[in-house]
């Protein structure tokens, strides 16, 4: 099992399997982010689409979701996502029950959350 120093705990914890999606946000997530904190901002992040009813095809919507993630507040006051790391585009190409599919554009790679 793979562990990561999570920047969220502060903490060594078990680490994603793979990163979330393409590029350097991903990347950074993959290597500063636990498992748990990032289940936590997944549920997190669904509460935030469903109270606020946000329309996923809305690219304001998918900016104020990489905002969130960055202005989430933690335990030890660090965000889940380093700001300048979030530079990849992502476009809503599904949202069902399996799941929500975005297209990344600097890689054309579909990911799901």
């Amino acid at each position: 099992m793979r562990t990561v120093f999570c920047r969220k705990y502060q903490d060594e914890l078990p680490g994603l399997d793979r990163a979330p999606f393409p590029g350097p946000a991903g990347h950074d997530i993959y290597e500063n982010v636990s498992a748990k904190a990032w289940d936590e901002w997944l549920a997190h992040q669904k509460r935030l689409i469903n109270e606020k009813h946000l329309e996923l095809f809305d690219p304001n919507t998918r900016t104020y979701l990489q905002e969130q993630m960055i202005l989430l507040p933690h335990r030890h006051g660090e965000p889940l996502l380093d700001q300048e790391k979030r530079d990849c585009p992502l476009s809503l190409v599904q949202n069902s029950l399996e799941g929500i599919i975005f297209f990344c554009a600097c890689t054309s790679a579909l990911i799901q959350i």
